[in-house]
């Protein structure tokens, strides 16, 4: 018995030594996302598989803006939105938490997510929804790598040229040609909060989508906007 247990371990340490190599292997190069745009992400590439699999055309490209053509308006309106501490916070938050809980209770919905910006940025870049204490404390990693190596404006910039905003819409670019037909720098306020109210829930809450759970967050971003004037500042 003493020989299997041994054997046992050796084999759990041997797997796990492997696990490390792989891990050290694969992790992305975060830092040079300091002077390079991704050409594509992990939830793009999943999007695409399904699309693939369901027998539908899954072209759709991202399409890069830099920080200073993407409307402020967008800006304060995913911050207000997601993430309004986004500034002041080192990649972890709690007040999007209890926001979160106490809107849950409020519109008596399931919660929406309240991960931080960064946090968002990490897992649409290279992981997946899946909620696994793996993938968690990977996404933890590679959200403090993210505040560590980028400035908060690159992140941001980032999150905005990647993010979903509908179904198969990819980043802000993509977003204000379809919903509104001009560029990201043109978006005003009410459509900013329409863009930024998707975020929780693309695949059904977009402009041109229905829904009174959808419109009242639309409104929700917009009180929060009027009142978050000092956030511009930061922008």
């Amino acid at each position: 018995m003493a020989r299997a247990g041994r054997w046992w371990l050796g084999g759990v340490a041997v797997a796990l030594a492997a696990l490390a190599v792989w891990e050290w292997a694969t992790w992305p190069d975060v830092a040079r996302l300091a002077r390079e745009n991704p050409k594509t992400t992990a939830f793009l590439e999943r999007w695409r598989a399904g699309e693939r699999a369901a027998g539908r055309r899954a072209d759709a490209q991202l399409r890069f803006v830099p920080y200073g053509r993407i409307s402020d308006s967008l800006k304060l309106a995913v911050l207000v939105g997601e993430d309004i501490d986004f500034f002041s916070h080192h990649g972890f938050a709690t007040r999007e938490i209890r926001t979160a809980l106490t809107e849950a209770w409020e519109e008596r919905e399931l919660p929406r997510g309240a991960s931080t910006i960064t946090q968002q940025l990490a897992k649409n870049l290279w992981l997946s929804p899946s909620r696994n204490p793996l993938r968690k404390i990977r996404e933890a990693l590679l959200t403090r790598a993210l505040e560590r190596r980028l400035s908060k404006r690159r992140i941001l910039e980032l999150y905005l040229n990647v993010v979903e905003f509908g179904p198969g819409v990819w980043g802000a670019e993509n977003a204000a040609r379809r919903y509104f037909g001009e560029g990201a720098g043109e978006l005003g306020e009410r459509e900013a909060a329409m863009l930024a109210a998707a975020l929780p829930r693309p695949a059904t809450w977009h402009p041109g989508a229905g829904g009174r759970g959808y419109a009242r967050h639309v409104e929700r971003i917009r009180v929060r906007m009027r009142a978050s004037d000092w956030l511009r500042r930061e922008l």
